[in-house]
């Protein structure tokens, strides 16, 4: 199964904003910034990390309910896979 590539497009530009983001803690820690204004900036990387990761599941799901791996098939979905990867991020 291919992930929709609309889709990933999105999560794609969410993973390059968090890999910006974290670029600017890795800076914030070089140059001794407050640890509040640390752990701000990490706690956005980390979210912004999450929701890329949800939206990639949920695609998956949503593309296992409806499309089957091949014409003679019916639509599949293999529970405890989605619900692995899905558990990974909590």
């Amino acid at each position: 199964m291919e992930l929709d590539p609309g889709e990933m497009s999105k999560v794609s530009n969410r993973l390059k904003r968090a890999q910006g983001q974290l670029t600017a803690v890795i800076r914030m820690l070089d140059e001794g910034e407050s640890c509040e204004d640390v752990v701000t900036q990490l706690s956005a990387v980390s979210r912004a990390l999450d929701r890329a990761g949800f939206a990639i599941i949920a695609s998956g799901m949503r593309q296992c309910l409806t499309q089957p791996e091949s014409a003679d098939e019916a639509p599949t979905l293999d529970v405890a896979r989605l619900e692995k990867l899905f558990l990974s991020l909590a």
